[in-house]
């Protein structure tokens, strides 16, 4: 049977040319290379290694052995991480961040099924807007975040991965006896002269809808703000305004009698990203957690056709 340790210093043999240089990368001693490399020749039953004042060259048994080596100990290597993951989901603790509407729908089903999964993880969400969650992610004090961006905007950044989810329009809502619900198209400039509840002014979502107003030729004018998502349906339904509100909040169960419409050509798009901080192997459970996450907005896709 070939040993596994004395593969390895086979490799670093071939790899520096020299038993005293791959003695001193292993630290080892010298006279421990050579033994182990007798003992790798005894169990192979060829020599491995030609030997001269040039130094020290791999027979061509030695380069085949190598090769396998290579192949071998890299299995191993991924055989410790990935038992080194399974190992970390045992315990320790997840910190994660979402933007409020996903915290209100998809968080508490993913935490549920990570729960049920992983019962001694210690699971913890905060809320927030992306560009408040952004450098918070960044600075390591998540270790999961749900994020919004609109295309265009690249708020990652450096220092974040992001994996993207699922694509959330939105959605134009009007009152239910507004003379624009009973139109089959509405684009943006059939909207210039209304009043519009929105977010808060400085929230990403109501940025953007002015941006998009300002292409259409029009400034909107912004009556009522709020950044719940359930008051502003509230605020359309009492006739206040008009709205443009994302699929995934108009997800959640309300009573409010709005109609709800799409724009034409087409309505801004808010893409839902997974941010993790770094660029090395995310921690075992945030990539379980992201897992779960995929699932969950695949689902939520099949019912609400988002």
């Amino acid at each position: 049977m070939l040993s596994v340790q004395r593969l390895r210093v086979l490799r670093e043999v071939i790899a520096q040319g020299s038993f005293s240089e791959a003695a001193s990368a292993l630290n080892y001693t010298q006279s421990a290379v050579s033994q182990a490399i007798a003992t790798l020749e005894s169990e192979a039953g060829l020599p491995l290694l030609d030997r001269d004042r040039r130094g020290v060259r791999p027979t061509t048994a030695g380069e085949r052995l190598n090769e396998h080596a290579g192949r071998i100990l890299a299995q191993l290597d991924a055989a410790e991480m990935e038992l080194g993951a399974i190992a970390g989901i045992r315990g320790g603790e997840l910190r994660m961040a979402s933007f409020p509407t996903a915290g209100a729908t998809l968080m508490p089903l993913a935490i549920a099924s990570f729960r049920s999964m992983h019962p001694d993880v210690i699971l913890s969400l905060i809320e927030g807007e992306p560009e408040e969650l952004i450098p918070r992610l960044r600075d390591g004090e998540f270790d999961l975040g749900l994020i919004f961006e609109f295309e265009g905007t690249g708020q990652l950044g450096p220092g974040l991965r992001g994996a993207p989810l699922f694509e959330d329009p939105m959605k134009l809502a009007l009152p239910k006896g507004h003379r624009l619900a009973r139109k089959e198209q509405i684009s943006l400039g059939d909207l210039s002269e209304e009043a519009w509840v929105q977010t808060s002014e400085a929230s990403a979502c109501a940025r953007h809808v002015v941006r998009i107003c300002r292409a259409a030729g029009f400034e909107p004018k912004v009556s009522f703000e709020s950044d719940d998502y359930l008051t502003v349906q509230g605020l359309v339904a009492a006739g206040v305004g008009v709205a443009l509100i994302p699929q995934l909040a108009l997800s959640q169960t309300v009573s409010y009698d709005i109609a709800v419409r799409e724009l034409d050509p087409g309505g801004p798009v808010r893409h839902v990203v997974a941010a993790t901080p770094g660029s090395g192997v995310s921690l075992p459970a945030a990539a379980a957690m992201l897992e779960i996450l995929r699932d969950t907005t695949a689902r939520y896709r099949d019912g609400f056709g988002a």
